[in-house]
Parts: C-alpha cells; sequence; structure tokens
C-alpha cells in the first residue's frame, strides 16, 4: 500500500497535510503522536470514509482513491475503531457473522468463517454470549475479530491495546503477531508506546497533521523533533 502526498482539508483545517508512506505486505506499522495529530482521520482517508482533498492512495497498484468503503472492505482493508462498534443485543458469533458476509455471501460459509474467526482471537469459547455482555477486553478482541472476518489484506487496529491491563496487552500483542504472520499488514494506533515499539517493524510519528518522522522503533524514540513534540524531556533524560 502506498499514501502518496494525502491532504484532507475540513474548510480552514487541515487534517492531514503532505502525509506520504509505503506500506509492505505482513509489515507492522505503528502510527503514534499526540491526540489531534491526524492518526484516526488517516485511517478514515485509508478505510474510504473520507476521500483526500489531495494525493493518492494505492492498494496493490491500483489507485482506490475514490473508491467508497464498502468497496475497498471487499478489496481486503479493514479497520476497528477506538470506541468499539459491536451489536450488543447480538450474540458474539452473529457479530462476526456480519463482517464475514462481506468476505463469504452465503449465510453458512460466513458462519463457519466466523466461528474460526472467534477460535483465532481466543474467543470461541463466548461465541454465543450476548456481546453487550463481555467485558472490555473481550468487545475489544471482538472488534478485531469482526475485521479480521472480511478476510483483510490490510488490517487497520485503532488503539486496540489502549485501557487494557500489562497482562491483557501482552496477549494483545501475541494477537496482532498472529495476524501479521498470516501475511497480513497492520497498521495501527496506539499510545501504549512501551507496549508498541517493542512490537512495530517501523514507527511514523504524525504531529499537526504531517509526518514528523519515520524508521525504526529505536531511531524514531531518539529522533530531537519527537522527543520535542511528544515524548518530552523526560524521554530525552531517560
Amino acid at each position: 500500500m502506498r499514501i502518496d502526498n494525502v491532504t484532507l482539508r475540513f474548510g480552514g483545517l487541515v487534517a492531514n497535510r503532505d502525509v506520504t508512506l509505503d506500506v509492505t505486505r505482513g509489515e507492522i506499522l505503528g502510527l503514534i503522536g499526540p491526540n489531534g495529530a491526524g492518526k484516526s482521520t488517516l485511517f478514515n482517508l485509508i478505510s474510504g470514509t473520507y476521500q483526500p482533498s489531495a494525493g493518492r492512495i494505492l492498494f496493490e497498484g491500483e489507485d482506490i482513491t475514490r473508491l467508497p468503503a464498502p468497496e475497498r472492505c471487499r478489496r481486503g482493508i479493514a479497520r476497528t475503531f477506538q470506541v468499539p462498534r459491536s451489536f450488543d443485543s447480538m450474540n458474539v458469533v452473529e457479530n462476526v457473522i456480519v463482517g464475514g458476509l462481506a468476505r463469504h455471501p452465503g449465510a453458512a460459509a460466513a458462519r463457519r468463517a466466523a466461528i474460526e474467526t472467534l477460535d483465532f482471537v481466543g474467543l470461541k469459547h463466548r461465541a454465543d454470549a450476548v456481546a453487550g455482555e463481555l467485558t472490555p477486553p473481550e468487545k475489544r478482541r471482538l472488534e478485531v475479530a469482526r475485521a479480521l472476518a472480511t478476510g483483510p489484506r490490510v488490517l487497520l487496529l485503532d488503539e486496540v491495546l489502549t485501557g487494557l491491563t500489562p497482562s491483557e496487552a501482552r496477549a494483545g500483542v501475541e494477537l496482532i503477531r498472529k495476524v501479521a504472520e498470516r501475511g497480513v499488514t497492520v497498521i495501527m494506533v496506539e499510545h501504549v508506546m512501551e507496549v508498541v515499539m517493542p512490537l512495530v517493524h517501523r514507527a511514523v510519528v504524525l504531529h499537526l497533521g504531517r509526518v514528523l518522522a519515520q524508521g525504526l522503533p529505536t531511531e524514531v524514540v531518539r529522533d530531537e523533533a519527537v522527543i520535542t513534540a511528544y515524548l518530552g524531556e523526560r524521554h530525552r533524560a531517560a
């Protein structure tokens, strides 16, 4: 996937400006930055919720800049949301079937895919539970399962580790690694730096809608501009 010089304006507000990124298959890319940096907005551009004011988005060599979100999903781009969007009155497997129908038009095939996906994310034992009764960590896993059921080649994870206990976050990290091992490209937004940096292959720092720095995690955390804009003096001292 290539994000090519993408800009998004809302009237006089520039949410993303001249963002260029290349992401390779099976890579785990971390998007970090302060609140309001443009991370979730970039996810909205990639997934098709928004269309850029300028620039292009290329996926597997094709220009998908003007494709609507459902078509991007069918082509293999899936996402989660900061606040899980489960159908709380439905049970867990029904929630995942909704995602599976994007890839499997038949109900039986979608159900089989849903059960396999729940097993993969560790929620098979909760398949018949009402989604609204899940714990917060389980709801985050359900959110991932719904996205995976669409059969993505690119998975956008929006703060799926935020608010978890250390042990829950470690389990989440292992799940993300397993996803990438399947050849799925993962682009993730997170604020839990100590969890994200050992996980991602590359880190991209956004600030005021622009790419401030990108590279190996060990390089990015030493970047003076990143320390000044995001990490703070305490990090330099450490």
